[in-house]
């Protein structure tokens, strides 16, 4: 039977070559799914899995249990061999197959290189190094066509010992002459060590491949894992809505049919009392008629007979009938309840959702270059406390152009951007703004302008039992009282910003321009036992507003 023959013109080395170590295969196995590996390869791959009990295969992510029995493909295995074999003849078919220096008219393959002579030989020309006592003390090396590079451009002498100080290849007089004191070792020796050190070289980075090729496998499944996952929300919400629309149609026919049987009480009342009404004047136009009557009478006798008997009848009084309907009314707060619950859900929708969709828990630290001189910053920069003295940590820095010299407010140093959260807690104090900035605000003026909440650059909320939101020196009044934790939310982008406290919260709409920077105020009251105090939250202690 013709052997088969491998061309590499036919097959790349990339179709055998191992997708684990992208190295051409050693010793290939190929397990159930029909993909080829190189036996350790696959093997530590698997040795990775082993606490999961759960195999996969690197390429397509096919699982098997229990662990597959790996054998040699026997066939793979020989036509690998065999395309090493084809391209080792290709690649060989360059500079390192050398003519013979001697043939003349047809050139036949060198097949030794000599250090002495400087020359390569074809078998024939070869015989004399051979035979001739002369000719044998010359150094035959493998064919080689750079013979020049093998000898020392000093000595002309064959390069084999290794300088390790230097760290270059000399000749025998080299190591006489400048590296006698130095640190050598033939360059068999040193190949062998060097060659160890490339061995592991090489292990290191095909660990590095399936490392990596182990993250991208995980990257690929995290994919999946969220694309699963967000198919789960969005069918679980459309359910949820669903729902949500069901139970808010029920409501608004309950609300429909309450508004009806209101309607038709009011009705029947207001009927009710208008025929009554009706009733009593058409008994009130008899009479009416009967004293016109008598009152044309010209008979005196007859006149004063009927008068009494006429007067005797008793006559409606105005109270007899009591006016209960209501003639203003109106369904007014029924529209009013369900204008606020349709902006308390659209309200919900917009925060909550948006919140819970792409906020970061920003974690901030006071700046001391803008802190007041009686404020007192705690060493991590997460705590500021007013304090009747001048604090020391002003003084280094006390014309320092970011410092606020008369109000006494503080900013933090990162800028809120984005969508972001963060919580601080109050002390008892009723004197506290948490307030939000631009950078470009005024810091030196003792007049109003520099205050939080009384220009167009800041907004603030005023901590206290009654308290109030502040911007562009406009006060509005929030619904409270407030608790000792309060939370921030930003959306820079939608120019949303929002305070929560354990059960209220106040919302403002606005654009944003600048960057914002988080900002303290704090004023101690007359009399006060306890310093005012605001502290920067941990994210990991979130109160859970959100």
């Amino acid at each position: 039977m013709a052997e088969a023959r491998i061309s590499t013109d036919q097959f790349s080395v990339d179709n055998f070559s191992c997708p684990v170590c992208l190295d051409l295969l050693k010793d290939p196995v190929t397990i159930n799914c029909g993909h080829s590996f190189c036996m350790l390869c696959i093997n530590c791959h698997w040795d990775q899995e082993q606490q999961s009990g759960v195999y996969s295969c690197p390429q397509c992510r096919d699982t098997f249990t229990p662990r597959p029995v790996l054998r040699r493909n026997t066939m793979l295995a020989e036509v690998v061999e065999k395309l090493k074999k084809a391209t080792f003849q290709t690649t060989s078919v360059g500079p390192d197959v050398v003519d013979c220096d001697f043939c003349t008219g047809k050139q036949h393959k060198a097949v030794k290189s000599c250090l002495v002579c400087l020359t390569s030989l074809c078998e024939t020309h070869l015989e004399p190094h051979l035979k001739l006592p002369a000719l044998r003390k010359h150094r035959l090396i493998e064919v080689s066509s750079k013979l020049q590079e093998k000898l020392c451009s000093q000595h002309d002498e064959v390069l084999k010992i290794y300088c390790r100080t230097d760290q270059r290849c000399i000749c025998s007089l080299c190591l006489l002459d400048n590296h006698k004191d130095h640190k050598t070792v033939s360059v068999t020796s040193e190949r062998i060590e060097k060659q160890k050190e490339l061995d592991q070289k090489h292990r290191e980075i095909q660990q590095r491949i399936m490392r990596k090729q182990k993250k991208v496998q995980e990257l690929k499944q995290a994919v999946i894992n969220i694309q699963h996952n967000a198919q789960a929300a969005v069918e679980n919400s459309e359910i949820i809505f669903t729902e949500l629309i069901s139970c808010m149609e029920k409501k608004r026919l309950e609300v429909v049919g309450l508004i009806r049987d209101q309607e038709k009480v009011e009705l029947s009342r207001a009927q009710e009392i208008l025929d009554k009404l009706e009733e009593e004047i058409v008994d009130l136009k008899k009479r009416t008629n009967e004293l016109k009557q008598l009152s044309q009478t010209q008979d005196h006798v007859c006149f004063l007979k009927n008068f009494q008997s006429i007067l005797c009848v008793p006559v409606v009084r105005e109270d007899s009938v009591s006016i209960t309907v209501n003639q203003h009314f109106s369904f007014d707060r029924v529209k009013e309840s369900l204008s606020y619950l349709k902006n308390q859900i659209s309200e919900f929708c917009t925060e909550e959702f948006s919140k819970n969709l792409g906020h970061d828990y920003l974690y901030l630290t006071l700046d001391p270059n803008t802190s007041h001189p009686h404020l007192s910053l705690s060493e991590d920069n997460r705590v500021v406390t007013h304090s009747l003295r001048q604090q020391s940590n002003a003084d280094p820095n006390a014309d320092h152009p970011d410092r606020f010299d008369h109000w006494r407010q503080v900013l933090c140093h990162e800028s809120v951007h984005g969508r972001c959260y963060w919580e601080v807690e109050l002390s008892r104090d009723d004197n506290l703004e948490i307030s939000v900035c631009y950078k470009s605000i005024s810091r030196k003026t003792d007049a109003k302008e520099g205050k939080f909440g009384y220009n167009s650059q800041s907004w603030s909320l005023q901590c206290s039992s009654s308290p109030y939101f502040w911007h562009n020196n406009n006060k509005t009044e929030v619904q409270g009282p407030l608790s000792s934790r309060i939370g921030v939310y930003v959306d820079h982008g939608a120019g949303t910003l929002s305070f929560y406290s354990i059960s209220e919260s106040y919302r403002v709409q606005t654009m944003f321009t600048q960057p914002l920077y988080a900002g303290f105020g704090l004023v101690r009251r007359i009399g006060a036992i306890f310093a005012p105090t605001v502290k920067l939250c941990d994210p990991r202690c979130s109160s859970g507003f959100m």
